[in-house]
């Protein structure tokens, strides 16, 4: 009910505004709050506490002091960050993590987009049913199972070259796992196929959503359904779109770990050495734990910085953004 004097909603006589009141609302919701507190639990000990560890990366931390020496250790300003950028790898690094990653996301964000678009004009719900499983499945197989089964097939007497000589396309096997300029599309190409369905699903909710009495209008003025997609269906889930591409832009300077551990071997090393795998060797390998916390809180300034740009961009050009 509203005052049309004052262009204000009126409360009926058994409403009531309803306020916020911490003690009132948990004893009141009690098993709510019961079940809320596992997870805030489970944040505040892997999350919060461990943030206070990024401490090192501005110490000289030896390992052998333990937890004792993140505080202990003395502190050397900015010399685990200069330690990053003046290692020779720094730059090819740099260059592999966001070239595989702007590679992955120019084709793996319209690949993606287009296979939620087809697959939801396929009308045989049985065949929809079928193409979703198989596509979907992937995703929950390990990288290592499913990169081990690449690396079986890719190898010099794998299926792939062998069936590329049976058609006499090659006259000797091609090495794709040792040649480092196979290593970035190797990377693409299984990380799309192994997670083109669950991409997709963001997408399909998105298509869910749009109203379908702008199809039916559509229909009635003549159009098919390629020009319903290109007209309706992408305009009208342009937000969505828009956040995938911002989470890509500000992932860009992370990788899948397992993925290129699984297939990064001592010959394709120049194409495949990336930030995470760097950190990795850093930290676990060579226990520099300081450089290493340098390395990954660099990553995470950069990556806040890419969010908030590429979500005013997104805002400015297109009026919708994250937040």
């Amino acid at each position: 009910m509203y005052d049309k004097t004052v262009d204000k909603p009126l409360l009926l006589n058994n409403e009531k505004k309803k306020t916020f009141k911490l003690g009132h609302d948990f004893r009141t919701q009690f098993e709510l709050g019961i079940m809320l507190w596992p997870s805030i639990l489970h944040i505040f000990i892997f999350v919060i506490i461990p943030l206070f560890g990024y401490i090192i990366a501005f110490k000289d931390y030896d390992p052998v002091s333990g937890v004792a020496g993140i505080f202990s250790s003395a502190w050397n300003g900015w010399n685990n960050f200069m330690i990053m950028f003046n290692s020779y790898d720094f730059i090819p690094m740099l260059r592999n993590t966001i070239g595989m990653n702007l590679l992955a996301s120019f084709v793996s964000i319209p690949v993606t987009l287009f296979f939620a678009l087809f697959l939801n004009e396929i009308t045989s719900s049985k065949f929809k049913s079928f193409v979703q499983t198989a596509t979907y499945l992937p995703h929950f197989i390990s990288w290592v199972i499913y990169g081990g089964l690449f690396v079986t097939l890719l190898r010099s007497d794998g299926a792939v070259n062998y069936i590329l000589k049976q058609l006499h396309l090659v006259n000797k096997p091609i090495p794709f796992l040792s040649d480092p300029s196979f290593f970035w599309g190797i990377a693409t190409v299984t990380s799309l196929l192994k997670d083109l369905g669950w991409g997709a699903i963001l997408y399909l909710a998105a298509i869910a959503g749009v109203d379908m009495a702008l199809y039916e209008s559509a229909t009635i003025d003549g159009a098919g359904r390629f020009k319903k997609m290109f007209y309706i269906t992408i305009p009208c889930i342009k937000p969505t779109l828009m956040i995938m591409i911002i989470f890509a832009v500000s992932g860009i300077l992370n990788n899948n770990f397992t993925q290129i551990y699984v297939f990064q071997n001592s010959l394709n090393l120049p194409t495949s050495q990336v930030i995470d795998t760097y950190v990795y060797q850093f930290g676990l390998q060579q226990l520099q734990f300081n450089v290493a916390t340098a390395i990954q809180l660099m990553k995470s300034v950069f990556a806040l910085i890419l969010l908030w740009g590429a979500n005013s961009l997104s805002k400015k050009m297109t009026q919708s953004g994250l937040f």
